[in-house]
């Protein structure tokens, strides 16, 4: 007789779900699955608009135009630099002292300024001017700005001082060797804002740099302190 306390065998057990079909691997119903969104891939733009390309596209012919243009008035008018000369240089009161490595005197300088331009006048804003021994600064000076027409030529007179100015021992060694030779050269330079017009077309405002070398003084040791240009006018180098 089989023992009642032993479970049967062969038989499922009723646990109120209905038997498993044959060949399922799991016998209950499968959680529906939220549907799947495509993968957002992110949209680039153009950077440039079909607007920013012609507005690029019409700057570029402008600034094309405009040179040349430009160009072409530059050929047609052919701007050229003035001419710088030095006219005359006289020193008076001049002295130097040794003890205190110094220098003293008044030196008027005259320009004559040509503008060899037959379409073109041009205006000095700005113009200074310094005195210089070798490349020893002894004095500087502003001068009043002027216009000049076109192949006009113009006087400019600038007034250079020194008052006890020290320049250094070597410097007063150098000078005092120059003039016991009879005569003690200087340089003077100009820097000018310079603009160019024609009727109502002008150019841009550029420094106009100015270097004259070598105004040789005549000024003996034994002179009053007093002496002029000697050998005659001196052509200047002019330069952008």
């Amino acid at each position: 007789m089989q023992d009642p306390s032993r479970p049967m065998t062969g038989y499922p057990v009723h646990n109120g779900y209905p038997p498993p079909q044959q060949g399922a691997a799991y016998p209950y119903a499968v959680p529906a699955q939220p549907p799947q969104q495509p993968y957002p891939y992110p949209y680039r733009q153009s950077s440039s608009s079909p607007f920013a390309r012609r507005f690029l596209s019409a700057m570029i012919v402008s600034f094309v135009v405009i040179g040349v243009v430009v160009l072409v008035l530059w050929l047609v008018l052919r701007p050229r630099l003035p001419d710088f000369s030095v006219e005359s240089v006289s020193l008076s009161k001049f002295s130097v002292a040794s003890n205190s490595s110094s220098i003293t005197g008044t030196w008027n300088v005259r320009f004559a300024v040509y503008n060899p331009n037959k379409k073109m006048s041009i205006s000095y804003d700005v113009v200074d001017s310094g005195l210089l021994y070798k490349s020893e600064t002894i004095s500087l000076t502003r001068l009043p700005p002027f216009k000049q027409g076109k192949r006009n030529q113009t006087v400019v007179d600038a007034a250079f001082s020194a008052a006890d100015t020290y320049v250094g021992t070597r410097v007063v060694s150098d000078i005092v060797g120059e003039r016991t030779r009879g005569s003690v050269s200087f340089n003077v330079e100009v820097q000018a804002r310079v603009q160019f017009r024609t009727g109502g077309w002008r150019v841009r405002s550029r420094w106009l740099r100015v270097w004259c070398q070598g105004l040789a003084v005549g000024l003996s040791s034994n002179s009053s302190g007093s002496g002029n240009l000697v050998g005659g006018a001196r052509d200047c180098r002019v330069g952008l």
